[in-house]
């Protein structure tokens, strides 16, 4: 009777570490939140479940500074094994997410796109998807290219048309340029870990390890660019004036 007792207080222990351990998890994400905005002086936190940071992008000639909100997410499905990996995200936040966002991981690298959204659920597409073509730079002598996923192995992709007289090495970081309004100047993409030249072009074609773990992915956050609507009003009225 004594070890049966015992075996069942064995396993109401562990059923009890496992729910511990998810609350804990819960509190990291939420604590990393904070932690991001006392990194730098230029951080804001308005409440305790986002957070603004003021990339050093200027958008206008007033000398305005591009904000960006961060919005956490719990991921509750994640696929790695096509070539259209897609990840579903839950919580509160998402409420607030609009297609295109960039997403990225806890430790600030990029995980992918919005691109459907229901209630307190969303789709991101994963950079691991064949369709997932962002933009990447070099961030040692900032030469861009255009990323692309050939559906063989998660967490390497490639970085294609990046100029042939460009210096890189294995081991150099590609980021993100911070020249569009989906994601600030600066997040990790992943390391070089191969070059090659590109046939019949002046080009290199890199291969890079993503420096987000996408087997091992439990939380995210969107980027909501606050000035997103204001620079895409303001194109648009350009656009339409020289047309």
């Amino acid at each position: 009777m004594n070890n049966f007792t015992g075996g069942i207080n064995k396993q109401y222990n562990k059923v009890e570490y496992y729910f511990q351990l998810s609350r804990t998890n819960d509190s990291l994400v939420k604590a990393n939140e904070v932690l991001y905005n006392k990194l730098r002086s230029n951080y804001n936190l308005p409440d305790s479940t986002n957070k603004i940071i003021i990339d050093s992008v200027k958008v206008d000639t007033l000398m305005r500074f591009r904000k960006f909100n961060y919005l956490s997410a719990k991921i509750i499905s994640s696929n790695t094994t096509s070539q259209s990996n897609f990840i579903v995200v839950y919580g509160p936040n998402v409420k607030n997410f609009v297609r295109g966002m960039g997403v990225v991981g806890i430790n600030n690298d990029v995980v992918g796109i919005v691109t459907e959204i229901d209630g307190d659920y969303a789709v991101i597409m994963s950079l691991l998807h064949k369709d997932s073509h962002l933009s990447g730079k070099l961030f040692k002598g900032g030469e861009t290219g255009t990323l692309s996923w050939d559906g063989k192995q998660p967490n390497i992709i490639t970085l294609s048309n990046v100029a042939g007289s460009a210096k890189v090495a294995k081991g150099d970081s590609i980021i993100t340029s911070g020249l569009t309004t989906t994601f600030p100047k600066g997040i990790m993409f992943g390391k070089v870990i191969d070059v090659k030249s590109e046939t019949g072009k002046n080009n290199f074609r890199i291969t890079f390890k993503t420096a987000a773990d996408f087997y091992n992915i439990e939380y995210v956050y969107a980027i909501q660019n606050i000035d997103d609507v204001a620079v895409k009003k303001i194109l648009e009225k350009a656009t339409t004036t020289n047309n």
